[in-house]
């Protein structure tokens, strides 16, 4: 079956904070999410907003969104012989990835979070706007069974500036991710706080 063109960048309704400006032509870092998808033949609506979200609570205000639907692509590395092999977390906004569990899942004790540098180098995308796919090379990606929760998750599509919303389900078939428990446990205050960050901003 012939890929499906992806359709032009859209703007969304602003919120009070962030204004979405239509994109007149698409950056390169966008077009390799949405010809990634393309490959799988999945069509992405991707928005643009005038300042970047700095946060998954930004985000969450930005498109209308509650915090879990937020996909936080988080790179963490592994040690190899010739340099460092990157895994992508895809976490639901609200969590946080547990180190331990994550070690667990992918066989591997000796990893720890990338700095923004080995981020970059190791996907081809600047923190805050790391997507699920589209990387530079081949990443492992491991996602938060969190996001199943949703009918959709928003996700980075290139850049600060830019997201697309996604069902989960799909999401996990174009990052070809294996979903585990990998977030921290979350106590009754936890939820609390996560609960109050995201109405007052924080």
């Amino acid at each position: 079956m012939p890929a499906m063109l992806p359709r032009p960048i859209r703007a969304s309704r602003p919120d009070a904070r962030l204004r979405p400006v239509p994109a007149a032509s698409v950056h390169p870092a966008i077009q390799r999410v949405l010809d990634a998808a393309a490959r799988k033949s999945v069509m992405l609506e991707v928005t643009v907003f005038e300042q970047p979200t700095h946060t998954a609570v930004e985000a969450a205000a930005a498109v209308g969104a509650d915090l879990g639907q937020i996909v936080k692509s988080l790179v963490f590395v592994v040690p190899t012989g010739d340099g460092s092999e990157p895994v992508l977390c895809l976490v639901a906004g609200h969590n946080r990835v547990d180190v331990a569990r994550l070690a667990a899942v992918i066989g591997s004790a000796d990893v720890r979070r990338a700095s923004a540098r080995e981020a970059h180098d190791l996907t081809g995308f600047s923190i805050g706007g790391i997507p699920p796919i589209g990387h530079s090379r081949p990443v492992r990606v491991i996602m938060d069974p969190d996001l199943g929760r949703y009918p959709v998750v928003w996700a980075a599509a290139g850049l600060p500036t830019a997201v697309f919303p996604v069902p989960p389900a799909t999401l996990s078939i174009l990052s070809n991710a294996t979903v585990a428990p990998i977030a921290e446990e979350r106590t009754p205050a936890d939820l609390e706080a996560a609960a109050a960050g995201a109405s007052t901003g924080d």
